[in-house]
């Protein structure tokens, strides 16, 4: 049994989603889940939910909260009894396998970053994301949103990273990486892509096909999209925000009259399952990848089944000891290079 420690005070409706997400993450996974907050604060909430002495969850108390306001750097160094700081000593210290935040996200890779530590041969950590596609498989894309600046040597260690988490996470055989740019061209893009392109082609055990385009990342045809962090955050942004647009939009015109409405209630289960395929909560959230330990980062506005699913996720990881199959591939890689 996995052991998950909850950062129960990052979410913007704390500790109300990480406490009915670890209840249901308990009842319907293999895992223990410990909350970290204030104790008086997280009992009181698991108190209303009924029993759950019972259930393998235990509450550790933080004295400290880091709020979506405050800066990330400060409140990392001020706030040394916070609440995702005490999650991620937790890892370290291997009282629990992976931590779960859906606080401020900056805050939250800074401290992992800083307590946790960098697995081996990884120069700074990244984010990835899952995106559906029509073809049914579920694409990453990698970094989307810790690293702004990134060089082509970064990019190749986020392509090792999102290949592993390609190939355990979603059973992905030989996935197909692609890097981001402007056109399939090779001449297409900036000095980075050029650069990286030329890196990406030296991993020997990654499929890379080269440039993809951002409409690539929804087909199916690529696996893996790397890019630099602040290309990535916008693609996933825009999406997001796309997707509750469309969701606005139908249920604007669906109920603009009574033929409208019944069709809508015909295709109820279609757009059900819609739904559900395009919903951030069902991939939990996003790791952060080339930790020592395991980190999973949610959305502020994350809901019970997002915090269950990341919960989940956190111990998937932990069980496939992704970070140490990350340092292993990138310490191979970087051997073959000094060679």
């Amino acid at each position: 049994m996995m052991t998950i420690a909850v950062d129960a005070m990052g979410s913007d409706h704390f500790p109300k989603p990480e406490v009915d997400g670890a209840l249901q993450a308990v009842r319907t996974q293999n895992v223990k889940v410990i909350l970290v907050g204030k104790e008086e604060v997280v009992t009181k909430e698991l108190e209303r939910q009924g029993n759950w002495r019972q259930l393998p969850i235990e509450v550790h108390h933080a004295s400290e909260v880091i709020t979506m306001e405050d800066s990330a750097g400060k409140a990392v160094r001020a706030k040394k009894d916070s609440s995702m700081r005490v999650a991620a000593r937790l890892v370290r210290d291997g009282v629990a396998q992976g931590m779960v935040s859906a606080g401020n996200t900056g805050a939250v890779m800074a401290t992992a970053k800083m307590v946790q530590g960098l697995a081996h041969g990884v120069d700074r950590p990244a984010l990835a994301s899952a995106f559906p596609t029509l073809s049914g498989k579920s694409a990453v894309m990698i970094d989307v949103g810790a690293n702004v600046d990134c060089t082509a040597t970064m990019l190749a260690q986020f392509a090792v990273m999102g290949d592993i988490y390609s190939r355990i996470i979603f059973h992905t055989q030989n996935p197909r990486v692609g890097l981001l740019s402007i056109g399939e061209e090779e001449h297409k893009g900036n000095a980075l892509t050029h650069e990286a392109m030329e890196v990406l082609k030296t991993l020997k055990h990654i499929q890379f096909i080269g440039n993809v385009e951002g409409r690539d990342l929804y087909t199916g045809k690529v696996d893996v999209v790397v890019c630099d962090g602040f290309v990535g955050n916008v693609a996933l942004k825009t999406s997001e925000g796309l997707v509750d647009v469309i969701g606005k939009m139908l249920r604007e015109h669906l109920s603009q009259s009574p033929v409208r409405k019944l069709g809508a209630l015909l295709a109820k289960g279609a757009f059900r399952d819609f739904r559900k395929r395009v919903d951030y909560s069902e991939y939990g959230g996003a790791p952060l990848l080339g930790l020592k330990g395991v980190c999973i980062i949610c959305h502020g506005r994350s809901n019970a089944n997002a915090l269950k699913n990341a919960i989940r996720v956190a111990a998937e990881f932990a069980a496939n000891k992704i970070s140490d199959q990350i340092a292993s591939e990138l310490t191979e890689w970087a051997s073959g290079q000094a060679g």
